[in-house]
């Protein structure tokens, strides 16, 4: 059997001082026997329930949900302003299952409230094979009562830290003396594992270091995982220490499957942190009653039919019946309802006595509540006739298309993983969010209300925090991240996530291509568009020059069911002011250069645009071949057109072939290609230029090997291409 928990002082107080608000609202709480006796009867019956709803289909997570039980009554009986007939009440305290696994003790929770769509029916359909289930495997936030999708381990947690963040800026935002408009907590509930994921430690350094006292996390310490006693992996840790350490209040729980007047306490002693985010300690016993209880067994499987019996003899149940939630269980949490009610009468009221009170203020915040725009952002952009005409780096035309937006619209909260002057995303008079105490050595400092945020080293924080800060309530806040674009390889489960969910984010990728130059083949992405290409619900878009960086902003706004990312270059960039189209851009692909009965068409992608544009004239003036030149930044765009713009665009009943040109792997491109000028290798460390003549990526060179093509073509018929796709450019593959 593995330990059920670690040692433990016995009685849950604060681990050192804990700074409070006031002492106006006392923490002390004390159960009356009769309630004690109540909770006992919850307690029992949820326990065996879990056990039930696992045991049908055999199949699910029985024993993290068993063991948090407590937990779940102290928060849901006791502690969170929630409306279960309208779950998306704005001021809302969130709550996000980090350890998603567990989800029972969510959906229960949600049924025994009051939750109309979470029906014992709906209860029962865990594991089932129906497609109307709001029961799946992980909590996912199309459904009501989930704030966030969780499920890979330290997400939710991270999007916890950014739904306490939305917290505090709109709070000092909008929040004027005796209008708390915006006051809710945010509750995460952990397991063992989501610490030891690297995210979940990223999440946690920032919570610490932007104070949200907002913020409480609660761990499920039952000391086991899925292999067996967490000690196989992690032992001789003091996880009070460690987060005391890190700037957290820590508050231990030792009878954590029991003890709701200490986990209550504790909530209300969170509650009332006045600089710190709270961990509470919960020590727990996975399974509890069951014969695997503190069994890595307990994890997850079901107990058998003997053992659901055994269990419910235990706990004094019927061992015969199944699914049984007595009057007296649900009418403990009758008054939720009501209660939530009452909440949201009062903050209507106080709404709109702000909104007479402060008439700007007021209809601006009603905007930001209905997820909407507070100005329009399309005359913001930049005209054409705008931008530079001579060679400019793309990651620059970023900058002049996203700082006008951001600097006028409060919606838009904007940051970077420690690259501020590399990725050109701070606007004139930002204010940085940071904790308002904070004096920084380098003099760089800000408030709850600044919009640009220092995410530090920490590229998968911020794209799974940023998840929350696009969860807290659709439209409200539109973050924008930045970086290298080889680090969104870091971020990549955090950007999956928000795709997945349909939370719409633009993240910034700026060094794109092996045009980055001298830090060399570790910084130059050549495989990582592919996975982004791939990804479903996510716009990945790679504009040539400072017109086509428009489209891509534009693009990505109009589109509020996904997130994208705009890939930049470093180097400069020829700009085509006679050719490109923000327009175009808005439709995947276009005709960037014409020709009548073309030999061959050119794609050209982004930064390598104009190596594509080079070869065209080469081939025309050396070979006196025709061709057309199309630019393609976004392939998901481009598969949303008609056929017939389609045809148009590549000419797929041509004779002529069409050949990419791109430095990048050439994955994905066969769909739309016959031939890629591409990378077949990664990069080099060498100046920008010369990392491309390395590679061969020069309009003489890409012209000869077009033109050999071209030949092949005209002599075997463009069928001699079907199936065979062919890499025109080879420089740098490894010799085998």
């Amino acid at each position: 059997m593995a330990p059920t928990a670690l040692p433990a002082e016995p009685v849950p107080t604060p681990v050192g001082p804990l700074k409070t608000k006031s002492q106006d609202e006392s923490s002390s709480f004390s159960l009356q026997t009769q309630e004690l006796q109540q909770i006992d009867v919850v307690l029992r019956t949820f326990r065996c329930l879990i056990a039930d709803l696992c045991q049908q289909f055999n199949g699910g997570h029985p024993g993290g949900a068993m063991g948090m039980a407590a937990i779940g009554v102290a928060l849901w009986k006791y502690t969170m302003l929630y409306s279960p007939r309208n779950p998306d009440f704005f001021d809302r305290d969130r709550f996000v299952l980090s350890n998603g696994h567990t989800c029972l003790f969510q959906y229960s929770f949600l049924h025994l409230t009051g939750y109309s769509h979470m029906t014992l029916n709906q209860l029962k359909s865990y594991h089932s094979a129906r497609i109307d289930s709001f029961c799946p495997g992980h909590p996912e936030i199309e459904h009501p009562g989930i704030e966030v999708t969780t499920g890979p381990l330290g997400q939710g947690i991270s999007n916890a830290v950014g739904l306490a963040m939305a917290t505090k800026h709109l709070a000092a935002v909008y929040n004027k003396p005796g209008f708390p408009v915006v006051n809710n907590m945010t509750y995460c509930m952990i397991g063992d594992a989501c610490l030891q994921e690297g995210v979940g430690l990223e999440a946690v350094q920032l919570a610490a270091h932007w104070k949200l006292n907002n913020l409480v996390v609660m761990m499920d310490n039952n000391q086991v995982t899925c292999d067996g006693s967490a000690d196989i992996a992690n032992s001789g840790e003091d996880i009070n220490a460690k987060m005391k350490a890190t700037g957290w209040n820590v508050i231990d729980i030792e009878h954590g499957c029991y003890d709701v007047q200490g986990i209550v306490q504790a909530l209300r002693v969170a509650k009332q942190s006045a600089d710190k985010p709270t961990f509470i300690n919960v020590r727990t016993v996975i399974g509890v009653g069951s014969k695997v209880q503190g069994d890595a067994k307990a994890h997850g499987a079901a107990f058998g039919v003997e053992g659901v019996k055994a269990l419910k003899a235990k706990f004094g149940m019927n061992p015969d019946e199944s699914f049984v939630i007595g009057d007296d269980v649900y009418n403990f949490f009758a008054d939720a309802i009501p209660k939530g009610q009452k909440a949201e009468q009062e903050w209507n009221n106080m709404v709109e006595k702000y909104r007479a009170e402060f008439p700007r203020l007021g209809a601006e915040f009603e905007l930001r509540v209905q997820g909407k725009m507070v100005d329009d952002w399309r005359s913001l952009i930049p005209k054409k006739e705008d931008f530079p005409t001579t060679p400019t780096p793309s990651r620059k035309s970023g900058g002049l298309v996203c700082n006008p937006i951001v600097g006028k619209l409060g919606n838009f909260m904007v940051g970077t993983a420690d690259l501020s002057p590399s990725v050109n995303m701070m606007w004139k008079g930002k204010v940085d969010f940071q904790n308002p105490d904070l004096r920084t050595a380098c003099g760089i400092n800000g408030d709850y209300s600044g919009r640009y945020i220092h995410w530090g080293i920490r590229e998968h924080a911020m794209a799974a925090i940023s998840n929350g800060l696009a969860a807290f309530n659709k439209g409200t806040i539109l973050p924008v991240t930045s970086s290298f674009f080889m680090f969104y390889l870091y971020a990549a489960p955090a950007v999956r996530m928000a795709a997945l969910q349909h939370l719409q984010q633009i993240h910034i990728a700026t060094h794109d291509s092996i045009g980055t130059g001298e830090d060399g083949p570790t910084h130059q992405p050549i495989a990582l568009p592919a996975l982004y290409r791939a990804m479903p619900n996510l716009l990945y878009i790679r504009p040539c020059d400072s017109e086509e960086v428009a489209g891509a902003f534009i693009t990505a706004l109009e589109h509020t069911d996904c997130p994208s990312i705009i890939s930049l270059s470093r180097q400069n960039v020829e700009q085509f002011p006679t050719n490109s189209s923000r327009h175009g851009v808005q439709r995947g692909a276009y005709v960037f250069m014409e020709e009548e009965d073309a030999d061959v068409t050119l794609i050209g992608v982004g930064a390598e645009m104009g190596f594509a544009a080079n070869a065209r004239t080469v081939l025309g003036g050396k070979f006196g071949i025709k061709a057309r030149v199309v630019s393609f930044p976004c392939q998901r765009i481009f598969e949303q057109q008609s056929r017939e713009y389609k045809q148009r665009v590549l000419k797929y009943r041509s004779n002529a072939p069409r050949v990419v040109i791109e430095a990048y792997a050439v994955n994905g491109w066969e769909r739309y290609a016959d031939a890629g000028y591409s990378m077949a290798s990664f990069g080099k460390s060498l100046p920008g230029k010369d990392a491309y003549k390395f590679f061969g990526f020069d309009g003489g060179l890409i012209a000869d090997a077009v033109e050999a093509l071209v030949e092949d073509v005209k002599r075997d018929g463009v069928e001699s291409l079907r199936g065979e796709f062919r890499d025109l450019n080879t420089r740098g593959a490894p010799e085998h």
